[in-house]
């Protein structure tokens, strides 16, 4: 029940971080368009979006390898429970 409770909450963390990553991205696209216009701080504003994005993105595949990890244990303690 443990491993049922974890990947539901670890699902909705998911939810919460590609909702956030959509976000950023659309964000870090806006800061390169204006870097690319503009000098000085909207490059620095671009770098930054640009490294919350890649965050986002190592926190959503941790999240995921993670939930695949639990899944893959729950199925092998199903199949040993219909033993």
């Amino acid at each position: 029940m443990r491993i049922n409770d974890d990947l539901e909450r670890l699902r909705h963390e998911e939810h919460l971080v590609e909702g956030e990553l959509n976000m950023h991205r659309h964000l870090a696209d806006d800061a390169a368009r204006d870097a690319a216009v503009y000098e000085g701080l909207d490059r620095e504003e671009s770098r930054m979006a640009n490294k919350d994005v890649a965050a986002l993105e190592r926190s959503l595949a941790k999240t995921r390898k993670t939930i695949a990890g639990l899944e893959e244990r729950r199925a092998r303690l199903l199949a040993r429970l219909g033993d």
